[in-house]
């Protein structure tokens, strides 16, 4: 009888957690992996797919969606442009999303009943600074609803969804966003994540890295057009790399008004790449250049980072930069969340959030998709049964 439901044979393994970058065949039992190794006899699974030529890493890990949909999420900012995590994800090779703020601790029960319970995507949650959420307008500007006390103890009542707090376009002078976040934060032991919403004077980008947030806190959209990167030589300030080294972590997030060719290449040419890749998925991103989490993480593949870096940052940094080491590796034992990917080379262009192009040489475009060890998406059918198999039609000879 055979010992394992699924063998992935002949893939290109890329498991940053556990230093694999070779050939090898994954097999999975009760939803787990089960061994990864070379040659598995095929007699050993009830089920074997051949992914030869193609990439097999962990499910991928994005750090930064909009998942609050329909008329739950109470305002149209969120209820209009979210997307319910079943209807995409999975086709992206995500198994796991951070809903980044679209609820506060007034709306994240109706957020959780509504969209999170019934998902098979595994959605964790950041907790908005505002108690109404993400609700764009005066909603996000309300200092009054900004209680750091009670949203701590939404958070605490709900451990194994809510891993952090948000703040976000905020645009008034002060910075009782950011510090009530922090609080919060501090509050809960939690990292919180900043999108910085409006540039003023009165609270530079700089002191908001350098001195109001805490080693482990993340600043979202960092090839935002706003953000202060380099000086008037076209040089990388070195403040980024005092941030860097205070702890602070660094998020594309790309949406679709905070990623800039003009920004990303040049950074990333002087070394300044990402902690992890996202989206910051929602109706208006995935419709225009961000597109998905394939094609974000292959705009950073084609600026000359190695597909096992593009591989961690999209799966395993992430999941430790929210405090979740379950996620984002292939260790024996883990849930068998998988991706497979196909590489493409070839010309491709990759649009930034002005409709700017850039043309890279390769792509990746997933193939499969396993969540618990389940085919939750399967481009070319390679898990399915040939169909005269299936329905036991007889051959005809040719």
């Amino acid at each position: 009888m055979p010992q394992y439901d699924l063998l992935l044979q002949n893939g290109h393994v890329i498991d940053p957690q556990n230093s694999i970058d070779k050939v090898n065949d994954i097999a999975i039992a009760n939803g787990k992996i089960a061994y990864i190794t070379e040659n598995i006899p095929a007699a050993e699974a009830e089920k074997v797919v051949d992914v030869g030529g193609l990439y097999v890493t962990p499910g991928l890990v994005d750090i930064h969606v909009h998942a609050y949909a329909g008329t739950g999420a109470r305002n149209a900012y969120c209820g209009d442009r979210s997307v319910y995590p079943d209807g995409f994800n999975f086709r992206t090779g995500v198994t796991t999303v951070l809903d980044v703020g679209s609820s506060g601790w007034r709306n994240f029960p109706d957020f959780k009943d509504r969209v999170i319970d019934r998902a098979k995507t595994r959605v964790l949650a950041l907790l908005n600074i505002v108690g109404h959420g993400m609700g764009g307008g005066a909603i996000e500007q309300n200092t009054a609803d900004m209680d750091a006390k009670t949203t701590a103890e939404v958070a605490e009542q709900y451990p194994d969804i809510v891993v952090g707090i948000k703040t976000a376009h905020y645009s008034g002078p002060e910075w009782i966003a950011v510090d009530r976040a922090v609080e919060a934060g501090k509050l809960t032991n939690l990292p919180v994540m900043i999108d910085f919403g409006a540039f003023r004077p009165e609270r530079p980008y700089q002191e908001l890295v350098l001195e109001h947030l805490r080693p482990g806190d993340i600043s979202t959209h960092m090839y935002l057009s706003r953000v202060p990167l380099f000086d008037e030589n076209g040089k990388l300030l070195p403040y980024l790399a005092e941030a860097r080294n205070r702890g602070i972590k660094f998020d594309v997030g790309h949406g679709g008004g905070s990623f800039a060719w003009s920004q990303a290449i040049p950074a990333i040419q002087q070394g300044w790449i990402p902690d992890s890749i996202s989206t910051d998925l929602h109706v208006g991103s995935m419709n225009a250049g961000m597109k998905d989490m394939a094609t974000t993480m292959s705009k950073i593949l084609n600026q000359g980072i190695s597909l096992f870096d593009v591989v961690k940052m999209s799966t395993i940094a992430p999941a430790m930069m929210v405090n979740r080491p379950e996620f984002g590796h292939l260790s024996v034992g883990a849930k068998a969340d998988v991706a497979v990917l196909k590489l493409n080379k070839g010309e491709f262009g990759f649009l930034d959030v002005r409709n700017a192009r850039f043309v890279g040489t390769q792509k990746l475009e997933c193939e499969l998709t396993l969540l618990d060890g389940k085919v939750e998406w399967d481009l070319n059918g390679r898990a399915g049964v040939d169909w005269q198999q299936f329905y036991d039609v007889p051959r005809v000879a040719s």
